[in-house]
């Protein structure tokens, strides 16, 4: 029977560290940079592409904006194939229905869409815009991104159709299950509501 002694243990936790270091000293010296030996150092450009949290309150939205009616062309040409005509998603493709479900959580059947789950539409917002679509996250302007959040959030009735939603308006949105979620009662945690 073969036994692991604590004493084992540490050894070859420590045989492996030892090797690891002299692994990445190894690469390092051979110019390959760091210690996995690839990658770059991202420039301020590349950092700022994803550097785009927007917060409840809106604070960290970009310039741009967007209504119900171009997000209803944003939608038909990004989003339609996955998320279908209805919002409902498509079954097959892994796709979440986007609306729908309100006051469905606490039942046997919860249905988490972005009209019964989410509790800001800033959430939605930088969802969106890092990763839809499916096929190229990233790849909508700020401008189609708040055009298509402003259609769901019409379609599911929580904002107005003729809204334009912006930095300055993002923020406002009142999401049905903005109360829904238990605050961080961490002392280093801001909670925004």
């Amino acid at each position: 029977m073969f036994t692991i002694t604590r004493s084992k243990t540490v050894l070859s936790a420590l045989v492996l560290v030892s090797v690891g270091a002299m692994t990445s000293a190894t690469v390092v010296a051979n110019g390959y940079g760091g210690p996995y030996g690839f990658g770059t150092t991202p420039s301020a450009a590349e950092i700022a592409m994803i550097d785009i949290d927007v917060m409840p309150d809106g604070q960290g939205a970009p310039a741009g904006s967007g209504n119900y009616e171009d997000g209803k062309a944003v939608y038909a040409a990004q989003c339609m194939a996955c998320h279908g005509a209805d919002l409902a998603g498509v079954k097959g493709t892994g796709a979440a229905a986007l609306i729908g479900g309100r006051g469905s959580l606490d039942s046997g059947s919860p249905k988490k869409t972005v009209e019964s789950y989410w509790p800001y539409a800033s959430t939605v917002f930088d969802f969106v815009k890092r990763a839809m679509p499916f096929n190229a996250p990233g790849s909508m302007t700020d401008d189609e991104v708040y055009a298509v959040v402003a259609y769901v959030l019409g379609e599911a009735n929580i904002l107005d159709k003729t809204a334009t939603l912006d930095a300055s308006t993002i923020g406002a949105v009142e999401m049905p299950n903005r109360d829904g979620f238990i605050a961080d009662p961490r002392p280093d945690v801001f909670n925004y509501d």
